[in-house]
Parts: C-alpha cells; sequence; structure tokens
C-alpha cells in the first residue's frame, strides 16, 4: 500500500491505499485503534478491491482538531479523503467506532455510499451508563493514567479462547493505545458521547448494508445485537461464532469473505 498524507478539507489525513481495483472499499478503524490495525487483512480483500485506510483524526498520526470529535466531522473527513484520491462511489466498513463514523456519512454523502457495513458496531447511541463510562476514561486520561486503559482494555476485546492464540496482537494494540495522543482520544470521547441513534435513517436510506457480530463481544451481546436485527429486518447478517469484539483478527478469512460477498453482490 501507498502511504500518503492528504488534505480533507482543513485537516491533513494519513492515508494508505492499494491504488488498484475496479470497486473500493474505506476501513475505518475503532476507538484506540489506527489503520495499522488493518495491516494483515487487507491482504484477504485486495486482489478484489481497491482499498484504503487512514487515521480517524484524534488517531494514529492525523491531527488533532479541537476538544471534541464529532461522528459527524470525522464522516466529514472521511469523504473529503475519498474525494481527494478522486473516488466518487466506494463501499465503507467501519469497525466499532468506525461505524459510528460510516453511519455519520448518511447525513451528506449517502450519494457516494455504494454499501455499509457495521462490523461490531451498533446504531444506536451510547446509553447513559456508557456516556457516564466514557466520562470516566476522559477523567483518567486527564490524571495521566491512560496505561490503565492499555493494561485493561485491548484483550477485552477478544473471545477468551482467542486470547492466548492472539497474544501478540492484543500487545500491539496495547501500544497503540499507549502511542495515541491524550488530547486526540479525550476528543474522540466527547464525540462518541454526543453521537445520536442512527438505525432508522440506515434503515430508511436505500444503502445496502450489511451486519457482523461476535458471537462473544463483551460490547455487543447477543441480545443488543438481536434488537438491532429486529428493528432492520432488510439488513445482512453474519456472526463470527468464534470471536469477540475484533472478528478481524479473530477470523479473519470468514470476516473477509462476508464483506467482499457484500460488496460484489
Amino acid at each position: 500500500m501507498t502511504e500518503k498524507f492528504i488534505m480533507a478539507g482543513e485537516t491533513p489525513m494519513h492515508v494508505a491505499d492499494t491504488e488498484r481495483g475496479g470497486q473500493c472499499v474505506v476501513l475505518l478503524h475503532g476507538y484506540l485503534e489506527s489503520m495499522l490495525v488493518w495491516d494483515e487483512f487487507v491482504d484477504l480483500l485486495k486482489k478484489d478491491l481497491r482499498v484504503v485506510t487512514l487515521d480517524l483524526p484524534g488517531h494514529g498520526v492525523s491531527m488533532i482538531n479541537g476538544e471534541v470529535h464529532t461522528m459527524e466531522y470525522l464522516a466529514d473527513c472521511v469523504a473529503l479523503t475519498m474525494e481527494a484520491l478522486g473516488i466518487d462511489k466506494y463501499s465503507v466498513v467501519g469497525h466499532s467506532m468506525g461505524g459510528y463514523v460510516a453511519l455519520a456519512m448518511l447525513d451528506k454523502y449517502a450519494k457516494h455510499l455504494e454499501n455499509i457495513t457495521l462490523l461490531s458496531s451498533t446504531t444506536s447511541a451510547d446509553s447513559q451508563e456508557k456516556c457516564d463510562r466514557r466520562r470516566r476514561e476522559i477523567e483518567l486520561i486527564k490524571a495521566g493514567k491512560k496505561n490503565t486503559l492499555a493494561r485493561l482494555v485491548p484483550h477485552v476485546g477478544f473471545a477468551t479462547q482467542n486470547v492466548n492464540r492472539l497474544k501478540d496482537y492484543i500487545e500491539d494494540i496495547r501500544e497503540l493505545i499507549l502511542i495515541s495522543e491524550d488530547d486526540g482520544v479525550i476528543a474522540i470521547l466527547g464525540g462518541m458521547i454526543e453521537r445520536k441513534s442512527r438505525g432508522e435513517q440506515l434503515r430508511d436510506s436505500g444503502i445496502p448494508h450489511l451486519f457482523i457480530f461476535g458471537r462473544h463481544d463483551y460490547y455487543i451481546p447477543q441480545e443488543v445485537a438481536d434488537e438491532m436485527i429486529e428493528q432492520d429486518p432488510n439488513a445482512k447478517v453474519v456472526w463470527l461464532e468464534e470471536s469477540g469484539h475484533m472478528g478481524f483478527y479473530e477470523e479473519p478469512e470468514k470476516c473477509a469473505e462476508a464483506i467482499l460477498n457484500m460488496i460484489k453482490a
């Protein structure tokens, strides 16, 4: 992949692009991640698709722009990046927080979206309990204790049976957390607290969409996934039976197959 910086409006974006292929997919990483998490997964898609990955502002080496990065602002950055690359139509795969950004693109950029895949993500806004938990994370980071997040968070994303097998990836994610900018993480948390529910908007958009769930996802338990499916009967659904929240690491081939089937349909 070719790495470069591109101006998305006023925001410099760190981008990687395979640069070949007719249909294009942009992969949006989750909270406390960066585009580096997709490195191996891209290999499963690039024979069939042009693949773009990027650091969402506040993560990786893309810039921080203000005290709160709303999902709408991040959506603007993604759309303007794709415009700068000269790509008019594309599919979007959003992992966790990246799914929130993909959904926010429905406001202004629906005409560019061929389909949307929510990978271990939800269409609903945060509950009060989850908002409170994010506020506690903000206070933790402001207190200089981001290393606590790095110690506690990464392994929770994986199904118990995969933790030992994928311990090197877990360590990589821990390192991504440690090197992330405090102000960027705080800005992202603020944006997630503010985000709105978009299930009805997605359902009524007419854009084909896929939900990929991990059967052992701590963050999106079975009952939450079932409610999403019930509320959106037209959505395609794939379950990763041996995965937690990080299916593109835990069952990468099955995850890639589901995405390719969606895009190529």
